[in-house]
């Protein structure tokens, strides 16, 4: 099947450097075939490098020269589907660095996978396609029983995916881990456990989860970490006493309360097959239901229901009936005793005024020269106008005033 895939892949590369030039390099320019064998149960790195797929570009378009590295891209999909498989995930950092596809298979994922990885050259636009093969096969140290993951803050996925940073972690846990058979079973991003992206600051990274499994218990370092007095001091944001501390710092920030440990020494239980009885319906039957079910009494339940709520409303009604019907009289007297002083005090204001006409009217005065008419104010003289016997519509108006 591979040697059926590079035939092909050979005449759709000379067919690709005939048409590249028309369309300008939307087609592959080249493919290549890749056979990887990931195991059950362990870490799966497999490197996109930059290079590597600009040499191929070189090698199969003579126009192509190689002048500096090219920033490259790349996307990658199981064959036939958009997306990759779920075990297997894809980061890069920015297009200078190499893309990483890395994952842990299950049982499940056993057997042949293939994957396209098209890369895409950000400066002269080529791309070039590559198939891997994946045959997933099952290793006697898949079923390692003791696990244990640990929250590593001050790094990210893609710096801890190479095989050298793997082992440097490795030997620091083998330092408290001592004479065991240690794993890396996966590594996931922060990022992929709900974590938020990081702030644009110099050392700050997203972190990343490594877990790991050995044919060994746990050390005693590992179950400091987990007893009640360090859970104390993680619920109050403090950070644990754990003897291991030095043999991962500063190198590996490791946060201590987020550590899970996993214990599958224990025999599992076999699992029973179903076994045909009273409650599976067969085929062709009919459903009877049991005759002991137990009656229920609602009547309770009708009492809290209906009667509650209306018992409460009459109560309501006989309170406010009380309030506007019973209350009224002392109401209607208190308002006569108010109409009453407000009329006494009415009938003595009345009666004062008659009495100051009264005597206004009896005092014998002269009366006020303001009052009197055609009052000359700056004479003092008075005259009344019915004693003049001239007509004074005929004088002029000027001598009238004077």
């Amino acid at each position: 099947m591979v040697k059926e895939n590079c035939i092909y892949v050979d005449a759709a590369r000379s067919f690709a450097s005939v048409t590249q030039v028309l369309l300008g390099g939307l087609l592959p320019a080249a493919c290549a075939d890749h056979i990887v064998y990931p195991s059950v149960g362990s870490l799966f790195v497999h490197e996109l490098d930059p290079v590597y797929f600009q040499k191929a570009l070189a090698s199969s378009t003579e126009s192509y020269r190689i002048s500096s590295p090219a920033p490259f891209t790349f996307h990658a999909n199981l064959e036939g589907h958009p997306d990759l498989p779920r075990w297997l995930r894809y980061t890069q950092r920015t297009p200078s660095q190499s893309g990483y596809l890395y994952g842990s298979p299950t049982p499940s994922e056993a057997g042949r996978q293939i994957i396209q990885v098209t890369a895409y050259d950000r400066q002269t636009y080529d791309t070039l396609r590559e198939k891997i093969m994946f045959y997933i096969g099952s290793t006697a140290d898949s079923h390692l029983p003791y696990q244990a993951e640990f929250f590593v803050q001050n790094w990210d996925v893609e710096e801890l995916l190479p095989e050298a940073a793997q082992q440097d972690f490795q030997r620091a846990l083998d330092s408290i881990w001592n004479l065991a058979q240690l794993n890396i079973v996966n590594i996931t991003s922060a990022l992929d456990r709900g974590g938020r992206v990081p702030l644009p600051i110099e050392g700050r990274k997203e972190g990343v989860y490594v877990k790991v499994s050995s044919d060994a218990p746990f050390p005693a370092c590992l179950r400091e970490a987990r007893s009640p007095a360090n859970q104390f001091l993680c619920s109050l944001q403090q950070q644990p006493f754990v003897s291991c501390y030095d043999s991962f710092f500063p190198k590996y920030k490791v946060n201590w309360c987020n550590i899970t440990l996993m214990d599958g020494s224990g025999t599992e239980a076999p699992v029973e097959d179903l076994v045909v009885g009273d409650g599976v319906m067969e085929a062709g039957s009919e459903f009877n239901p049991p005759d002991d079910s137990l009656e229920r009494v609602f009547l309770p339940d009708y009492l809290l229901t209906i009667l509650l709520p209306l018992l409460v409303a009459l109560l309501l009604t006989l309170l406010l009936s009380y309030i506007m019907c019973c209350r009224r009289e002392g109401l209607d007297k208190r308002d006569e005793q108010t109409s009453d002083i407000q009329m006494v005090h009415h009938h003595s204001i009345q009666a004062n005024t008659d009495e100051l006409r009264e005597m206004a009217r009896g005092r014998d005065v002269p009366r006020p020269l303001s009052t009197l008419p055609m009052f000359n104010v700056r004479t003092g003289e008075r005259s009344s106008p019915l004693q003049q016997g001239y007509d004074t519509s005929r004088v002029p108006l000027i001598l009238a005033q004077k």
